[in-house]
């Protein structure tokens, strides 16, 4: 049985799709982006200013399905410019202590212009 995670603490999701899936024991969590939930406005126009929102946004959707960053298991990162890939990275860090696997490709381009997305699949038994 699948269960839809929904939290007022990330963004709401803006199309035909959930915040999150917990399937079984595990975790799919969509791509979230540098919108503040409480203003519905993309925060900062730098890259650790961005990153550091869609931390927040992932660990709200982390907590609200009952999971923290230790569960993650991997992660797939968006990024609008790899030049950003060091900046992004030492946000990224602070978070993800536990090192999952990870992907992090440029895109050419992505929601509202923003500099970053990033998705997670988390697990715990």
């Amino acid at each position: 049985m699948l269960k839809k995670v929904a939290t007022d603490k990330a963004p709401a999701a803006i199309g035909p799709y959930s915040q999150g899936i917990i399937a079984g024991n595990t975790l799919y969590a969509s791509g979230q982006i540098p919108i503040d939930p409480a203003t519905g406005e993309i925060r900062g126009g730098e890259i650790t200013e961005q990153a550091q929102q869609v931390m927040e946004n992932v660990g709200a959707i982390l907590e609200e399905a009952g999971y923290t960053f230790g569960d993650v298991v991997k992660t797939t990162c968006f990024l609008a410019d790899m030049a950003d890939f060091a900046a992004f990275n030492s946000v990224y860090e602070k978070y993800f202590t536990e090192r999952p696997a990870r992907s992090c490709v440029a895109v050419r381009q992505l929601p509202k212009d923003v500099l970053c997305e990033v998705e997670v699949i988390a697990y715990h038994a």
